[in-house]
């Protein structure tokens, strides 16, 4: 049989043992939609050996306008995004180690899950996951390679520790983030770019070609035919509780107790319970019952609607409340319904 990866070892900066260093390698993407998806398919399809992919979320009906990954069986059953990917990853290729975490990412798991990493992936939609990743990443000495998209345009950028500034350092002159997906919208050819740029910036890294990789940040605008590149390297800070003479990484520093955020762009407000309590699906199908309405059970998540409002309660306790953005109400909603 032809050797699948040929095309790919022809390719002179890569070659043998470029190929070689690519099925030694372990990257980790968070975030399993837009950008997770084309990302995790490219290196599976490249030959990586080991892919962990994390994402709280599950499929949607808007979502395959853009997530190549995803059927309209897996939206209509609900499937979660990571168990959906790997399914169709492994169809792909078989003998590629994928690992997956559904759960929402926090500094302590996003450590563990690193711990023999060469590489993450950005592939998030907000600058808080983004802030962990970054100190993940100079914590460890990891790259890691960001991505965002919006609309028709998008930004690139590959951060190395010691080589430049930090994703905090850019903070300062970064526009306000006032469009998401959900309020913009967003066409799948900015996607594929961002998603493009990123994994050709991870295939220089795990191959030995770090000196081909980007040195400025990359902004660019499918529709309206534009794009900028920007250097960053004097925007180091060199105070920063990240890249600075002394790091303190206060991303990783996570609050304990119940955790109350509304999603990134989104009527949706996240209740993440205390390490302490512990809630289960049985717990979720408990309280539709008490409140005599519909709900749905999978081996994932139980669904139920209370009070006009579509509630998502998954198996390590986190609580979606889809249709809301006050926190003080989801408060309100998770003590009515757990106490």
């Amino acid at each position: 049989m032809e050797n699948r990866y040929s095309r790919q070892t022809l390719f002179k900066p890569i070659g043998t043992e470029g190929q070689k260093r690519l099925q030694d390698a372990h990257v980790v993407i968070i975030g399993c939609g837009a950008l997770g998806s084309p990302i995790s398919e490219m290196l599976v399809r490249a030959g990586i050996g080991k892919l962990t992919i994390a994402d709280r979320d599950y499929v949607e009906m808007s979502n395959l306008q853009r997530q190549q990954l995803f059927t309209e069986q897996d939206a209509l059953s609900g499937m979660p995004k990571v168990v959906a990917a790997k399914r169709r990853l492994q169809e792909i290729r078989q003998d590629c180690d994928i690992r997956t975490v559904l759960d929402h990412v926090d500094g302590p798991m996003l450590e563990e899950i690193t711990a023999d990493a060469d590489l993450i992936m950005d592939a998030t939609d907000n600058f808080e996951t983004r802030l962990l990743m970054n100190d993940v990443a100079w914590k460890k000495g990891i790259p890691w390679i960001h991505g965002a998209c919006v609309g028709s345009s998008g930004t690139v950028f590959p951060f190395i520790p010691e080589k430049s500034a930090c994703f905090r350092c850019l903070l300062p002159v970064l526009p306000s983030v006032n469009e998401t997906c959900d309020t913009a919208g967003i066409i799948a050819p900015a996607v594929q770019t961002v998603a493009a740029r990123q994994t050709a910036e991870a295939l220089k890294w795990l191959t030995g070609n770090e000196d081909a990789m980007m040195t400025k940040l990359l902004h660019f605008d499918l529709w309206n035919n534009t794009q900028v590149e920007a250097g960053i390297s004097r925007i180091r800070n060199e105070h920063c509780e990240t890249c600075g003479a002394e790091p303190t990484y206060p991303s990783l520093n996570r609050a304990e107790g119940t955790n109350y955020a509304v999603l990134c762009g989104r009527e949706t407000v996240q209740v993440i319970p205390d390490s302490s309590r512990t809630l289960t699906l049985n717990d979720g199908e408990q309280v539709a019952k008490r409140l005599g309405t519909d709900y749905k059970m999978t081996p994932f998540f139980v669904e139920f609607h209370a009070e006009g409002y579509r509630c998502v309660l998954f198996q390590n306790g986190r609580l979606l409340i889809h249709g809301l953005r006050d926190m003080k109400e989801g408060r309100k909603l998770y003590h009515q319904f757990f106490g």
